[in-house]
């Protein structure tokens, strides 16, 4: 037997996710004797793990009104030519990943041109935290058979709003089973044990490195000026950011090191960028799913985001937009394990204030570290990949 699954996701945490996924559908299929093609919009690691893609998307991703007017045709283009091959090769399923605007687009196309296709939503939209609107939740539900809740609230809110529900625990539980520790990391990358490392993670998308990479890189020449013999590291998000990444480094006179995988794989176990924050004593980073991971190496952090000034004001004068928590580690049990610095808070005064603390009082530290530990008890047991995939093929293999 042969299944057809598309999936569609986009940015560098959907190709991540996306490659988990594809890893464990076609382990899965295997077992229940399926044959198994995947087609994909995502990036290199989900080629990488066997999709057949039919548009990079990797790269294609944004957030805000005006910050994503540039990716608006490249999106459009990009779709049109995946809906125009699913019409020639319909699937057997199809599985949407986060990547809410795109995504929503879909949810809208497939009932319509699709119809009698099971559509799962993987890592929906976070509108059970947003005070806004439940316009893109009502469209899930009417198009999907199936949502794969990472978060126990984002389960109880889809239950609440009548979609059929199955809460499979956070993807990230499964990646850092073979993460390297604090000794291992340093080792790996060439650094002694007494070092004090900061991890800086600036930019997964082009607008960070506008909006972002300069307060956390204020920051840093900050925290540099008081602990001279401080390293930081810079895993790259993408390639293409290394010239700009470079160049500010330069600017600001850090004492830093860009990284990047020399290994294409869906996700090698010993990733320059899993290192690096494994290696580090804190973490000064965007907010984003990398804020789970650095929680789940147990390593202090940092979290900030800035968007178009005056998309911000419109977000929150006009569209009257607030969330008590954005970053990932507090959205488990909606409690403020980690400060989050948004918008016009985020200066690199108050982020430097805070980064100098966590590495130097040790209270702070172990406060958020015990939070952490309490945090990993509620996002699933190991088993989430496996337990998705499972759910998607039970609807596909019918």
């Amino acid at each position: 037997m042969k299944k057809r699954i598309f999936i569609s996701t986009g940015e560098v945490s959907g190709d991540l996710q996306g490659s988990l996924l594809i890893e464990a559908l076609q382990q899965q299929a295997a077992v229940r004797g399926v044959e198994l093609e995947v087609l994909a919009l995502g990036g290199d690691r989900m080629a990488a793990a066997g999709a057949k893609l039919l548009g990079h998307t990797s790269a294609i991703g944004s957030m805000g009104i005006f910050e994503s007017l540039p990716y608006v045709w490249p999106t459009l283009r990009v779709q049109r030519r995946a809906k125009a091959y699913l019409q020639q090769h319909p699937p057997d399923g199809v599985v949407l990943i986060d990547y809410m605007g795109p995504n929503i687009a879909f949810c809208n196309y497939l009932p319509q041109h699709l119809p009698g296709v099971p559509v799962v939503f993987y890592i929906a939209p976070q509108e059970w935290v947003w005070a806004v609107s439940s316009y893109n939740t009502d469209r899930i539900i009417a198009a999907t058979q199936r949502i794969l809740a990472i978060f126990p609230e984002e389960a109880a809110y889809y239950e609440r709003k009548g979609g059929r529900v199955a809460w499979v625990g956070h993807p990230l539980v499964d990646r850092l089973q073979t993460a390297p520790n604090r000794s291992t990391a340093r080792a790996a990358l060439g650094i002694s044990p007494d070092q004090t490392v900061v991890t800086l993670l600036p930019a997964s998308r082009q607008q960070e490195l506008k909006y972002l990479m300069p307060t956390i890189f204020a920051a840093a020449q900050t925290i540099q000026s008081k602990i001279p013999e401080i390293q930081f590291l810079i895993p790259l998000a993408l390639e293409k950011y290394r010239q700009p990444i470079q160049q500010a480094v330069q600017r600001y006179g850090l004492q830093a090191k860009l990284l990047a995988d020399s290994i294409v794989k869906p996700e090698p176990a010993e990733s320059v960028a899993l290192q690096a924050i494994a290696a580090a004593d804190l973490a000064i980073t965007k907010s984003g799913t990398v804020n789970l991971e650095i929680a789940l190496l147990q390593v202090p952090q940092v979290v900030l985001y800035k968007l178009n000034p005056l998309t911000g004001w419109i977000a929150r004068r006009l569209l009257k937009f607030s969330a008590p928590f954005v970053s990932p580690p507090n959205l488990v049990q909606m409690k403020p394990i980690v400060k989050e610095f948004l918008q016009f808070q985020a200066t690199p005064a108050a982020i430097a204030q805070e980064s100098l603390d966590l590495l130097l009082n040790s209270d702070r530290r172990q406060k958020m570290l015990a939070d952490y530990a309490e945090m990993r008890q509620a996002i699933g047991e190991p088993g989430v990949c496996e337990r998705a995939a499972n759910e998607i093929l039970d609807l596909v293999c019918v």
